[in-house]
């Protein structure tokens, strides 16, 4: 812009905006420290001082759902969001805080709190889950893939019919081909277990009517776009038959084939493709892939503290009520506890 407008400012002197929320989980950075992290945010950048900030106060996400009889109960639960985005609940703290979670928000189900928990966000899943609106709003959320994937392969073993396995095909790129050290070190086998974000595991399960999430954009135009949510309709050897979920195009049908993907950091020294649908199982997802969303139906699944700035936030802040959400917590005995951490790097906030 610079060049085309020959103007010697950023961006060639036009205004450019950003939207974010500094509350929200921070740039992730991988096996780095926490001044990493922070140096890695927007506001450390050597163009924030061109930038001028306007904040935004009103909540739209609670405004939405509100009436004359529940203003306050609003309001409440509005600040308190904000005062756990900010990390002013609990005590004094350098970034990590235990709070008590209210006990009308956590899962009350003492001899089967994980059945609560599935009633809570899924009741009468087999019964409702042709329903095309069924899955909309409805997630349950988890701060690693480890608790995502032990949560959707639970409730992929309630649905019935039969389980499709679908493998990825994994090489290195060509350009890594070029000595026999590396084919010797990072053999197919070795490749087919690397989980990386961006691609999908090397093994897929699903089963016909379970919802599953887009996560490469394939077309635009129809709305086949990263995070859009789908339902299996049937399961081919070359391609999967979907029903779309959220979005502007709910209830078309579409085809995904399977795509040659290369990650972006695998944290290998070389760079490898894998070969495979590019879905995930979404009955349960991270709290980083549910940024953005608006959800009216949610859990958050702690069977470990988050670890990351932002996470508690980020998770209580996706509903437009009180009511909408419920939380499981776990100490680390195993028990239920009503005691979570909460991750917040307030240097964050010191430039805006």
């Amino acid at each position: 812009m610079k060049s085309i407008l020959q103007v010697d400012k950023p961006f060639g002197g036009k205004v450019v905006v950003l939207g974010g929320d500094f509350r929200q989980i921070s740039p992730v950075v991988i096996k780095t420290s926490r001044q990493d992290i922070v140096h890695a945010t927007i506001n450390s950048s050597p163009l924030w001082k061109f930038c001028r900030v306007m904040k935004l106060t009103k909540n739209m996400r609670l405004q939405s759902c509100s009436s004359t009889s529940n203003v306050d109960e609003i309001k409440e639960f509005g600040d308190w969001i904000l005062n756990v985005g900010n990390g002013d609940v609990g005590e004094d703290n350098d970034g990590e805080a235990s709070i008590e979670i209210p006990d009308d928000m956590l899962i009350g189900d003492l001899e089967d709190p994980f059945r609560d928990l599935l009633e809570f966000v899924y009741p009468d899943l087999l019964s409702n889950m042709y329903d095309r609106d069924y899955f909309q709003g409805r997630a349950i959320l988890a701060p690693t893939n480890e608790c995502v994937e032990s949560v959707n392969d639970h409730l992929m073993s309630l649905l019935s019919g039969e389980e499709k396995v679908y493998l990825s095909s994994n090489s290195m790129c060509r350009d890594e081909q070029t000595t026999e050290d590396n084919a010797e070190i990072y053999s197919t086998e070795f490749l087919n277990t690397i989980r990386s974000s961006g691609v999908p595991s090397h093994t897929l399960k699903i089963k016909v009517g379970a919802p599953v999430m887009l996560i490469r954009n394939i077309d635009q135009a129809r709305g086949l776009c990263n995070a859009t949510g789908f339902q299996i309709i049937r399961t081919g050897i070359h391609v999967l038959s979907c029903k779309i979920l959220s979005g502007k195009n709910i209830g078309d049908m579409v085809f995904i084939p399977r795509m040659t993907l290369i990650p972006s950091n695998s944290g290998l020294p070389i760079k490898f493709q894998r070969r495979q649908f590019p879905l995930i199982v979404s009955f349960a997802m991270t709290i980083n892939k549910s940024q953005g969303q608006t959800l009216s139906h949610v859990v958050f699944y702690l069977p470990r503290p988050g670890f990351s700035h932002g996470q508690l936030y980020v998770a209580l802040s996706r509903v437009k009520s009180r009511g909408d959400i419920k939380i499981f917590i776990k100490s680390d005995s195993g028990e239920l506890t009503n005691v979570t951490r909460n991750v917040v790097y307030k240097e964050v906030f010191h430039r805006i």
